[in-house]
């Protein structure tokens, strides 16, 4: 299985499934080779047509079963100083190179590789495959494959995310809100200021609430935490606006994130911006300047994967890769998706995060075989 993994990698890291373009390509490849194992394929496709989720099922059609899930999609590699293509996969030193090959196409690869062990007729569960578009950015893709399973009804019991873990296995992360807040006053010269709104003046007192609610969180951090920093964290990535030293500025936007280690935080932080817009600044806007507004976008929303008690995807996974216990992780990933479902979930995969997204990506050949042994006690459990 692991030789079909790698010339399977292979074909994968030669679609260049950077999130800006299209993956049909690799998702028509998956398709073919799902469907001639006896797969069900279910294509979901974006509002633009370019790009798409690809479902596939093996076994009964029943409820519960097991999801292997990845991301189709990844990161640009304009930049970036690499030493060969980093389309084209090269093997050297024990480790196979290229874009995707730690994240997380390598998980991929093995899943599909197992498909010649798998008889649809003889799984006692449903196997199903999940490879989606846009996690990099914003898990869209997911989030639109997950409505779509709630609509149909179907509830997969348990779920392996194959991000690159180092084989480990992750019961939790935090979640990923990223928004982009615009402001619009009114321009004009910097002498009569009460004559303009400024929006940036505006901006900084939006970022100074911010950040009082950000020290909100850090006192209110859930007892016996174990994230690292045990809260729920707020960033201010960038505020852009204004044009001159002597006008006042008639627009400005402020980027900023929260990484919630629960849901409820997030609501919190919402909810407190959106009643000191309403309550505070657009009164005092509008008072000047009837037409002054202020937006926020959201950019990205990913759930996070909430550490369980009772976790199937945890028990089971442990079982097959013989590990005590379960991490948590900084980065997110598409798992409180499919855990709003009411999946059970874990985060196991080959590949450490560090080398993801960096020049010369890669994934050892020793990770990836871990993987295909993995996956090849999962199909003699649903046997």
């Amino acid at each position: 299985m692991l030789d079909d993994s790698i010339a399977i990698l292979d074909e994968l890291i030669a679609f260049p499934t950077v999130s800006a373009d299209s993956n049909l390509g690799m998702v028509a490849h998956l398709a073919q080779r799902l469907s001639d194992a006896g797969a069900r394929i279910e294509l979901s496709h974006d509002d633009g047509g370019t790009k798409a989720n690809l479902f596939a099922s093996l076994g009964p059609e029943a409820d519960g079963g097991v999801v292997l899930s990845g991301h189709t999609d990844v990161v640009p590699v304009g930049g970036q100083p690499w030493t060969g293509d980093p389309f084209a996969m090269a093997a050297r030193d024990g480790r196979l190179y290229g874009r995707g090959t730690c994240d997380m196409k390598g998980f991929i690869a093995a899943a599909v590789a197992l498909l010649p062990q798998l008889d649809g007729d003889r799984l006692r569960r449903p196997l199903h495959f999940a490879f989606t578009y846009d996690e990099e950015v914003g898990c869209l893709g997911a989030r639109q494959l997950v409505e779509h399973l709630r609509a149909r009804g179907l509830r997969p019991a348990a779920a392996i995310i194959g991000e690159p873990t180092g084989m480990r296995v992750v019961e939790g992360h935090k979640g990923c809100h990223e928004y982009t807040t615009l402001f619009t006053g009114r321009e004009g010269h910097g002498s009569v200021p009460e004559r303009g709104v400024n929006a940036v003046e505006m901006a900084v007192r939006y970022v100074h609430r911010l950040l009082a609610l950000r020290d909100e969180l850090i006192a209110s951090a859930p007892e016996g935490s174990r994230f690292a920093p045990p809260w729920t964290t707020v960033n201010v990535g960038r505020m852009a606006g204004g044009t001159a030293h002597n006008v006042i500025a008639g627009e400005a936007a402020v980027d900023w994130e929260m990484r919630p280690v629960r849901a409820e935080d997030a609501r919190h932080v919402r909810d407190a911006l959106e009643a000191y817009c309403a309550q505070v600044l657009l009164p005092a806007m509008r008072a000047v300047a009837p037409e002054a507004r202020i937006e926020t976008r959201v950019i990205g929303e990913v759930a996070g994967l909430e550490p369980a008690d009772d976790n199937l995807a945890r028990r089971l996974v442990s079982e097959l890769t013989g590990q005590d216990g379960a991490e948590l992780v900084p980065f997110s990933t598409e798992a409180g998706l499919f855990q709003s479902l009411g999946t059970h979930c874990v985060v196991c995969g080959p590949g450490e995060i560090a080398q993801a997204h960096k020049p010369d990506e890669f994934v050892e050949i020793a990770q990836l075989a871990r993987c295909c042994r993995m996956l090849e006690g999962l199909a003699v459990n649903l046997t």
